[in-house]
């Protein structure tokens, strides 16, 4: 085989590798083509053919684009022609095979300008586009228009605010826009993630799912559509199991923002995180399964909010702002006992913005173990306020069983202060 390759000329290789790319691009369209009503242009003879058209005109023109561009041209006429055939049947048109054409005509220009790799990812990046018909139309059906706005406001907060940011250290707190409106878009992220899933797998899953992916959401949202939910269900067992597996993921989610952002914290506190989650997320299963009285599958309801609507990211700016300032203050004239206190009441809202804000304190204003100390009393007090949210809002049995294993999560996230005045 080595002393075929090379025995052959290195033109010859070129002309192999356009005519095998271009067959699979036609071998594609001819199977549609027999589908189609009166046929259709082009198949495993023509598209082939196309393809040695553009090898052979960028082969002639040396480093010249024009003669390339007027070749595409041309076959970009002949291409019209046949579109313009298919308007005249009562059919459907479609424009697919036409652009392929043009592909193909692309793909052996490449080859000739020795872009093997691009030539070579176009055809199999069009073959997947071609294959994939059903399965990417499809998703116009389990995509809401919405969707595609807040995909574009995901590409605001990321490709076009983020950049123009000065990333600079400003003022007395040294409040960095950069740092600032990263930390927005992470969290952003982490949350629009699961926003995603939780949309796909819609149905799916049952309860303890919604409960896990509604935790790498928001465990305190995910806490209070659960207890509602409860008030009305009578499945305590699988209610309150639920309600603790949202608070587990809820570590796994500081994990993966700590570590973002402060690698010195996150090893301090990733061992601890992973406990506690892999610990509440285990229990919450187990005591999901436990029998009740009120046997039967309880569906999802929970639809958690967009989390990249601009005015939510802007509220998370501020207030995560508001944290770095307020933690300065709480250091300087409270020392770390004003801090740890600020800890504990931020748990009875949302804690994010606070551990966001000690990712960029740890290790600068404050000493890493003081901000690792921070951030585990707020975590547990917003397990223990999201008890007593649980314990408010659904049936007293289930509020009774979600407030035991909240208050047991707080008191087990308080254990790992040991690991970190040790480490």
């Amino acid at each position: 085989m080595a002393e075929l390759y090379r025995a052959l000329p290195p033109e010859g290789i070129k002309i192999g590798l356009v005519l095998f790319l271009a067959f699979l691009l036609g071998l594609e369209r001819e199977e549609r083509k027999t589908n189609a009503p009166g046929g259709a242009f082009g198949g495993v003879r023509t598209f082939p053919l196309i393809g040695l058209v553009g090898y052979a005109i960028a082969l002639l023109s040396g480093d010249q684009a024009m003669p390339v561009a007027l070749g595409l041209a041309v076959v970009a006429g002949f291409l019209l022609l046949s579109y313009w055939h298919k308007l005249q049947s009562p059919a459907l048109a479609g424009a697919t095979t036409e652009i392929s054409a043009l592909t193909t005509y692309l793909v052996g220009a490449l080859v000739a300008r020795n872009q093997f790799w691009i030539a070579t990812t176009l055809s199999v990046a069009g073959l997947f586009l071609l294959e994939l018909k059903a399965a990417l139309e499809g998703l116009t059906t389990r995509i809401a228009p919405d969707e595609i706005l807040t995909f574009t406001k995901f590409l605001l907060l990321t490709a076009v605010i983020l950049p123009i940011l000065p990333n600079q250290e400003l003022g007395s707190v040294q409040i960095n826009p950069f740092k600032t409106w990263l930390v927005v878009v992470a969290v952003s992220s982490v949350s629009y993630g699961s926003y995603v899933i939780q949309r796909v797998t819609t149905g799916q899953g049952g309860m303890p799912l919604a409960a896990v992916l509604g935790g790498a959401y928001s465990s305190t949202v995910t806490t209070v559509a659960l207890s509602r939910r409860a008030a009305h269900e009578g499945r305590p067992h699988l209610m309150s199991g639920s309600t603790l597996m949202a608070s587990g993921m809820m570590y796994l989610r500081l994990a993966v923002l700590v570590g973002l952002f402060n690698p010195g914290l996150l090893a301090m506190l990733g061992i601890p995180f992973v406990v506690l989650a892999v610990g509440a997320l285990g229990a919450g299963w187990l005591w999901s399964r436990v029998p009740d009285q009120h046997a039967g599958e309880v569906k999802r309801e929970f639809a958690p909010r967009n989390p990249l609507e601009l005015g939510a990211a802007l509220l998370f700016a501020v207030l995560f702002l508001a944290m770095l300032i307020a933690t300065h203050l709480a250091i300087a004239y409270l020392g770390h006992g004003g801090l740890y206190a600020l800890a504990a009441f931020m748990g009875v809202t949302d804690v994010d913005p606070f551990i966001m804000g000690m990712t960029q304190a740890g290790g600068r204003a404050t000493p890493l173990a003081s901000a690792a100390t921070a951030i585990l009393i707020a975590a547990s007090s917003n397990n223990l306020v999201k008890g007593i949210y649980a314990y408010s809002m659904s049936d007293r049995k289930t509020g009774m069983m979600s407030l035991s294993l909240l208050i047991s999560l707080a008191i087990a996230g308080l254990v790992p202060l040991a690991w970190v005045f040790l480490h």
